[in-house]
């Protein structure tokens, strides 16, 4: 049995100073230290014990370690390592089993005492290793958000989505250094915003305001047709929320959008929690980029795009946990190959609006279960002075659990 040899300890911007007993006892007695140079600065200049600086990428140093496996090796990461830090990286290669972590207060628990806000009703991200869009996923009037920076510029580029989301009136405030001798508080409006000497290592805090006339958009789904840019190939908003009733997305699942038009199934697959997983597979190279615009004005720019006529492109795909076809059920061995790469309880899901898809439909509810839904939704529309009803071309809807 393997004992803890892996120690992460969390250390703030007060140095060694902050760190109790411990923490003290366990950097003396390891064999190896490991941490970014601005960590391993802070040891005195005379400790023999050996020093590695965090490489790029960083899995040739997570790869470098669990070969030491069994020496004594700390690790001096930011604040706390379980809140967006190395420690969720290493815990997903080495058995907690194997680790101590000592944390120490996350930048976002230093934000929110400063500001007065609770931790437990504020949206967190970080912007580290993902693109600025990721926030528009969340923003609403009223929300509170709290961003770890990539760098200098992240607050500026913040600044400009909110402006173009229709937020420019949202209050930033930019936290550098916090907890040192050196902590700094910059406080503006996005659309003021014109602050460029900031710290590399800064925290950003968001409090959402809508610009008069905004609306805003529901994290449920069936978000507005106009929400999305698309050439007609579009699943409307109503058979839309029914799509993601009936797909039921849940945590960290990963959801195939199979002919993905303009992408709006999956990007709503996506918003309904930061770890739903999808990928949008479409041959159409205008549509492509269509996905490409709307998943990253809706807030999910980690949607995978696959260009490709299916069946041929879901070859070599991550098993899914969930399939949508919109469209092309009659596709030669289409159904047949999400079939097989199905697991046992995945879902699938089908919408037929041609005849002949709605038999392929019927032959293979027969043959494999399932529930057949015929939904037919009408549109109050302007005739003349008067309203009247328009139909949207009838759906119907085939979903099984293998």
């Amino acid at each position: 049995m393997i004992n803890k040899w892996l120690t992460i300890i969390g250390i703030g911007e007060d140095g060694l100073s902050g760190l109790n007993a411990l923490a003290h006892q366990i950097i003396n007695s390891s064999s190896v230290i490991i941490g970014g140079k601005r960590h391993l600065a802070m040891l005195p200049e005379n400790n023999p014990i050996e020093k590695i600086p965090w490489a790029s990428p960083l899995d040739s140093t997570i790869d470098e370690i669990i070969q030491r496996r069994g020496q004594s090796i700390c690790i001096l990461a930011s604040g706390d390592p379980m809140c967006h830090g190395i420690g969720v990286s290493l815990t997903k290669r080495i058995p907690i089993a194997e680790i101590t972590i000592l944390p120490a207060p996350s930048a976002f628990s230093l934000a929110c005492a400063r500001l007065g806000w609770s931790l437990a009703e504020v949206e967190q991200f970080s912007l580290t290793n993902r693109p600025t869009s990721v926030i528009n996923s969340a923003i609403y009037p009223g929300a509170r958000l709290l961003i770890l920076s990539a760098g200098s510029d992240s607050p500026a580029f913040v600044a400009d989505m909110l402006v173009i989301s229709g937020y420019g009136n949202s209050r930033i405030t930019v936290f550098e250094r916090m907890g040192g001798q050196q902590e700094r508080i910059i406080t503006g409006i996005a659309e003021d915003w014109n602050v460029t000497d900031i710290a590399p290592l800064n925290t950003i805090a968001i409090n959402c305001i809508a610009n008069p006339g905004v609306v805003a958009l529901a994290r449920v789904p069936g978000l507005p047709d106009s929400a999305y840019h698309h050439d007609g190939q579009l699943t409307k908003r109503e058979i839309r929320a029914i799509v993601l009733a009936a797909l039921a997305p849940t945590p960290g699942k990963l959801l195939w959008d199979v002919g993905a038009g303009c992408g709006s199934i999956s990007i709503e697959w996506m918003r309904t929690h930061p770890s739903c997983r999808a990928i949008a597979i479409e041959q159409n190279l205008s549509r492509l980029q269509y996905i490409t615009d709307n998943a990253n004005a809706l807030g999910t720019p980690n949607l995978e795009i696959v260009k490709g006529k299916a069946p041929y492109s879901l070859q070599n795909l991550p098993q899914p946990d969930a399939i949508f076809i919109g469209g092309g059920i009659t596709y030669e061995n289409l159904f047949e190959t999400c079939w097989q790469a199905l697991p046992t309880g995945g879902k699938f899901v089908a919408n037929a609006v041609t005849i002949e898809s709605e038999l392929k439909l019927l032959h293979l509810s027969q043959q494999y279960g399932g529930e057949l839904l015929r939904i037919a939704i009408q549109r109050a529309e302007p005739l003349g002075k008067f309203l009247t009803w328009r139909s949207l071309s009838p759906i119907t809807q085939w979903t099984v659990v293998k």
